[in-house]
């Protein structure tokens, strides 16, 4: 299965290096000369890494025959993936296709079904749908998502009160007697 680590942000300069954002966390082992990376929309690779180097917080990476601007700007919002039989597994995280499907529980009631997974800056979310419909954002941390049990088919969630109510119809949180009038 193809696991994206990156998606391709701007050129920087005119020698077709571009921006990505980093998906994966390990970008000192995923993005090493001569590693070829798919690229999703296919007409766009695959791409080979000839250099990697930071600028300040970002990550800048050139490619094999990607020497101009006008090249690296073709490439613009491209999706990069490695083989996910590729990917060293350890014990410590998750992929996206790991999480999304499974059941969202508070003790033993299901309070829904992830998903997607946001990757973000400082720390993930889960993206859990309730039975309504609704999304609601668990931040993916050891205190509010302490097990995640890919073989049974469940994450067990201990939220802070009101999380699965905050973004919910304030109507429908207020109690009958205070909502008639």
């Amino acid at each position: 299965m193809q696991v994206q680590i990156a998606r391709i942000g701007k050129p920087h300069g005119i020698k077709g290096e571009v921006t990505v954002q980093v998906l994966t966390d390990a970008p000192g082992n995923r993005f090493v000369p001569g590693v070829e990376l798919t690229v999703e929309p296919a007409t766009l690779g695959p791409l080979t890494v000839v250099s990697a180097r930071w600028n300040k917080d970002i990550l800048l990476l050139a490619f094999e025959g990607v020497s101009t601007r006008n090249r690296a700007e073709e490439l613009r919002g491209g999706k990069l993936f490695v083989d996910s039989d590729e990917v060293e597994d350890d014990d410590e995280g998750w992929y996206e296709h790991e999480l999304v499907g499974l059941q969202a529980r508070v003790g033993s009631e299901v309070v829904g079904i992830v998903s997607a997974l946001n990757t973000m800056p400082v720390q993930d979310l889960l993206i859990i749908t309730n039975g309504a419909g609704e999304e609601i954002l668990v931040p993916f941390v050891d205190e509010i998502v302490p097990e995640v049990n890919v073989a049974n088919g469940y994450v067990l969630l201990t939220p802070p009160e009101g999380l699965f109510t905050v973004n919910s119809d304030p109507a429908a949180n207020v109690p009958e007697e205070q909502g008639a009038e």
